[in-house]
């Protein structure tokens, strides 16, 4: 491994920057039968409580997790010391690109400048480890980097809920982290079809809004045990025919988005880490109903596909700050009806639909967001049927009808590579127009 020594150096009250280090020692590891320079590079220092405050006194011999959540935190290091003291200081909750840390040398000198300049670190998730060396070179950052956040994984289990069986339903079904399907679980919540499902909290799932016989403002929260609460009511507009999605860097917030009242909107809704469904957003890009949404990127979204006077086959992004993105056209076939998921940890899938006739076609979404062309023939062409994510990195379409059969009880998985399955039949009460989330 290795890492170059740099960081950005403001001269007080000046306005000036330089960057020192830029030409510093290469930091790698040793040979074979040699000590890693890197090798118990944090061994031996005393870790101290998490440090929230903006200013702060470091002590030789100290390791210190610098929380910037709320501010930048001012650090005056030791006014004396001796070759060899050293400090360490790592980003608590990866924050220091939003509010950083100021390294005050306090009269010594650092990489062999003196205290007029003022040291600052701001890289998220940056580990800094200072050690002394000489009254003429002061303290010298022996590691200075960013350590990458350890990927997410996904959630493990799924659930299939509500829809129509011939007439509303509130059933569910479990899938287990190997994408089996369970049984019926009775009608928890109000029956309704046409409705929407995400996930929220980063293992928890929600349903949303949908048909009861007219559109509705209903939530349903699940737990991460699969259990479904019963009723909110007054989240933002009633309407069907939506779609939802999960985002955010801790894939712990979703989004409610389009769907259908006296006609197609293009209004949202955000869900925090707590399920809590916040007010409509409106305009967000062209009003449309019967599309489908994923998530890609390990933090963002993507809502695809849907019916305005016609179908069309426009995308719209989703950072993961929750702000939906202008239209992207002609990709995949336009179709409506479809449904959508992610897999691979960090890519997205949408799939089947109708378009003057049922469709087998999916689409994958790489992990930027761009959407592939037509893959067709997978599994039974179908409608109005319901997609999650299941095993952390799968995903699984379920339910839905077709030419011959208006009401289905089969699935098909799709792998870690996004391949789709053969079908499977059998899989809880035959249904269409259901919704879909993961928890667990």
């Amino acid at each position: 491994m290795s890492g170059i020594i740099g960081s950005k150096i403001n001269i007080k009250g000046s306005g000036r920057v330089a960057k020192l280090g830029t030409d510093g020692q290469v930091l790698t590891s040793a040979g074979a039968g040699l000590p890693s320079v890197f090798e118990d590079i944090a061994g031996g220092l005393s870790w101290q409580a998490i440090e929230t405050g903006s200013t702060m006194t470091a002590v030789a011999g100290n390791g210190y997790w610098i929380d910037t959540t709320s501010n930048a935190c001012t650090i005056t290091l030791p006014s004396s010391a001796s070759n060899g003291d050293e400090i360490m200081f790592a980003d608590y909750d990866r924050t220091w690109g939003t509010y950083g840390i100021i390294l005050d040398s306090n009269g010594l000198n650092y990489q062999g400048e003196d205290d007029t300049y003022t040291v600052e670190y701001g890289t998220d998730g940056q580990a800094l480890h200072i050690v002394y060396s000489d009254a003429t070179n002061g303290w010298i950052p022996i590691l200075d980097k960013a350590v990458a956040d350890a990927p997410i994984p996904g959630n493990q289990e799924g659930i299939f809920g509500f829809g129509n069986t011939g007439s509303l339903t509130g059933v569910t079904n479990l899938v287990s982290n190997a994408g089996v399907v369970a049984t019926d679980v009775a009608a928890v919540g109000t029956a309704r079809s046409r409705l929407a499902g995400c996930e929220y909290g980063g293992d928890k799932g929600i349903f949303g809004f949908g048909d009861t016989g007219s559109a509705s403002d209903i939530t349903n929260l699940v737990s991460n045990a699969g259990v479904v609460a019963s009723d909110i009511t007054g989240v933002g507009t009633a309407r069907l025919y939506l779609a939802a999605c999960n985002y955010s860097s801790n894939r712990d917030k979703g989004i409610f988005a389009y769907g259908y009242t006296s006609g197609a909107v293009s209004m949202s809704n955000l869900v925090s880490n707590a399920g809590v469904v916040a007010a409509d957003v409106t305009g967000v890009g062209t009003a449309r109903e019967r599309s489908a949404a994923c998530e890609y990127g390990g933090d963002k979204g993507i809502f695809g596909y849907g019916y305005t006077s016609g179908n069309v086959s426009i995308t719209n992004l989703v950072s993961n700050a929750g702000v939906i993105a202008t239209d992207t056209t002609g990709v995949g076939t336009a179709r409506r009806f479809l449904a959508a998921c992610s897999y691979g940890e960090d890519k997205g899938i949408f799939g089947f639909g109708y378009n003057g006739g049922m469709q087998a076609i999916t689409n994958l979404v790489s992990n930027a967001g761009v959407v592939a062309t037509d893959t067709a023939g997978v599994g039974t062409a179908r409608y109005v049927l319901s997609a999650t994510q299941y095993g952390g990195d799968k995903g699984i379409f379920a339910y839905g009808s077709d030419d011959s059969t208006p009401l289905l009880s089969l699935s098909n998985l799709v792998s870690n590579a996004g391949v789709v399955a053969s079908d499977v039949t059998g899989v809880g009460s035959a249904r269409e127009q259901s919704a879909a989330c993961s928890f667990n």
